[in-house]
């Protein structure tokens, strides 16, 4: 007797591999509704059982599955017709239940949440190369075959990124400098019984970053043609508040070897000492003070003396929310499906490094 039910267990989804790996899709196109039409105006439907000679004719009631299975198959065919379904969220759940099987991982996180679409985003790009540069010092062995596969795919995007578009090579050479020091410690020592995969792929993995540091090392900035306004033209007091705006002491000093004047700016014990400030703890001066030659608080390196003992504060344009009602992991201009009644009230900024905690188990 043949199966005409529709598998309750089966949500009916189709799945197509990428390059980013599995995508669920859905299929639409047009040509359907004509399709649907010739599907409908089927009466009967014959259907063979173990004897050639018997057969039996079902109503149009009985084949409906039947009608479905061959909607499938047009959609099968129409290669035109995919359209991949992006959920930009994730549930993380850190159990299995009747209802979810299998647990979150840094894999799936990095393909839901759209990773590869997020480093083309300016306000996201700082916090996703950071997130990488974690996991190369910590979670590198814990990757699955599919996380690594993802995680240097996005590699390699943000490496094409900052060649073409020359932007902040310096966080991207951190990274790949990190990385290549965990794996050559990885490979040399105990490699083959803890890295994930063959070992001659993560040497090959290893030669690719050899040679994108290469690249990053001869990449000649673009000299920018502007006969308009630009930052010299710009008066003191605008130029110092921009200074101002800066977190990172290193692109202060970057900023100071365009012009004399910036150089005068960045120097300015008043910009470190806010900037040491706005890092540190009071109790932390105290134990690594720093005097210049007059007797005062050198408060340059100050700062570049506690970076070394102490983490700076995290500052990124754009960061992921975890939302505690609905355990749902988001970007935050996308949203998510939220059920509370009040959902600003649930929402929590996830640094990149709350992130790695949250799928380990």
């Amino acid at each position: 007797m043949p199966f005409l039910g529709q598998d309750w267990r089966s949500p009916g989804w189709r799945w197509v591999k990428t390059e980013d790996g599995w995508k669920r899709c859905e299929a639409f196109s047009p040509a359907l509704e004509g399709g649907n039409n010739q599907l409908n105006d089927i009466s009967h439907t014959v259907i063979l059982t173990g004897d050639d000679e018997d057969e039996e004719i079902y109503s149009t009631e009985d084949c409906e599955f039947a009608a479905k299975k061959r909607k499938k198959d047009h959609c099968r065919n129409n290669t035109d017709s995919q359209c991949f379904y992006r959920e930009k969220w994730i549930y993380v759940h850190k159990e299995s239940t009747r209802e979810r099987h299998g647990y979150c991982t840094l894999g799936e996180a990095f393909n839901r949440l759209d990773f590869s679409s997020a480093i083309q985003d300016i306000r996201r790009f700082n916090y996703v190369v950071k997130l990488l540069q974690l996991i190369a010092k910590s979670q590198l062995t814990s990757l699955s075959g599919a996380a690594q596969k993802n995680y240097f795919s996005i590699l390699d995007k943000i490496v094409r990124k900052v060649m073409e578009d020359q932007y902040n090579p310096r966080l991207i050479k951190d990274l790949l400098q990190d990385l290549s020091s965990t794996l050559c410690i990885l490979i040399r020592g105990v490699g083959k019984s803890v890295l994930v995969g063959n070992i001659n792929i993560w040497i090959c993995r290893l030669e690719t970053i050899l040679l994108w540091q290469q690249q990053l090392k001869n990449l000649q900035m673009n000299k920018q043609v502007n006969n308009g306004l630009t930052l010299s033209d710009l008066p003191l007091h605008m130029l110092n508040n921009i200074l101002y705006r800066f977190s990172d002491g290193w692109d202060i000093i970057m900023l100071g070897q365009v012009t004399p004047t910036l150089y005068m700016l960045s120097e300015d014990r008043q910009l470190w000492k806010k900037l040491c400030q706005y890092h540190f703890a009071e109790k932390q001066f105290c134990r690594h003070l720093i005097l210049s030659e007059k007797g005062h608080i050198d408060w340059k390196l100050m700062y570049f003396a506690l970076q070394k003992y102490y983490p700076i504060k995290e500052q990124y344009g754009d960061t992921l929310h975890f939302c505690r009602h609905c355990s749902i992991l988001f970007w935050k201009d996308t949203g998510h499906p939220c059920t509370a009644s009040d959902p600003n009230t649930c929402l929590m900024p996830v640094s990149p490094q709350h992130f790695i905690d949250l799928f380990k188990f």
